[in-house]
């Protein structure tokens, strides 16, 4: 769909709610296209495959509501929905994913996520929340909304705070002895990025160094 056909169409219903669906995986786009369209009061102006092609779709769109998967090659979730933050984006984000770890959890809604669902969530409470997080009003599925109490209620120390998928991502690229410069080309990101990065999680490690992260994250079974 064009950028200009699908504004079109989002005139010709302002009362739906509109949508642009994030997911690496076209069977799911497909899939959620299929549902929402096949729903009352919901528009899809458009799919993006991961979280740059977001970016620039939601810039030109404008979409009520973003459902946003995670773990996607190219460009993953968490930083989009940080850039959208920063950027002051109208779009509220939906997460729809299938991780609900802390290390996936925690980094999306500290990002500014407004919601975090798991695919497996009923056709229903798929579309409550969406209608819920148009609003403005948080909603979290029971595991993620438990594991967020949880961390609440846990001080976090240097040493053992969880890493993100994106820091994952990087330390396994610095155990195979990656360069800065490398990372950014195989991430598509900037060099500056995978610096603020390593500096992330060498403090979330209580390390100073490359080599002290990568030999923590072996002891501690994040790297194997």
């Amino acid at each position: 769909m064009t950028e200009d056909a699908a504004k079109g169409d989002a005139a010709a219903g302002d009362a739906a709610i509109t949508l642009l669906i994030v997911d690496d995986h076209p069977v799911v786009r497909d899939g959620l296209r299929g549902m929402f369209e096949s729903a009352p009061g919901f528009r899809v102006l458009g799919e993006a495959s991961n979280g740059v092609e977001a970016l620039s779709l939601a810039a030109g769109l404008d979409p009520d509501v973003i459902l946003m998967d995670l773990r996607m090659p190219g460009g993953g979730g968490v930083d989009a929905i940080r850039t959208l933050t920063r950027t002051g984006a109208r779009a509220k984000v939906l997460v729809l994913t299938t991780y609900d770890t802390d290390s996936d959890t925690l980094p999306a809604i500290e990002a500014g996520a407004t919601g975090y669902l798991l695919k497996d969530a009923p056709r229903e409470e798929l579309f409550t929340a969406v209608r819920a997080a148009a609003q403005g009003r948080t909603v979290l599925s029971p595991a993620v909304a438990s594991r967020l109490v949880s961390a609440v209620r846990t001080p976090r120390t240097p040493g053992n705070e969880p890493l993100s998928a994106r820091e994952r991502e990087v330390l396994a690229l610095v155990a195979k002895g990656t360069s800065n410069r490398e990372i950014a080309r195989e991430l598509f990101i900037s060099e500056a990025t995978v610096k603020t990065h390593l500096t992330h999680l060498y403090a979330k490690l209580g390390v100073k160094d490359r080599a002290a992260a990568v030999a923590v994250a072996y002891d501690r079974g994040i790297l194997g």
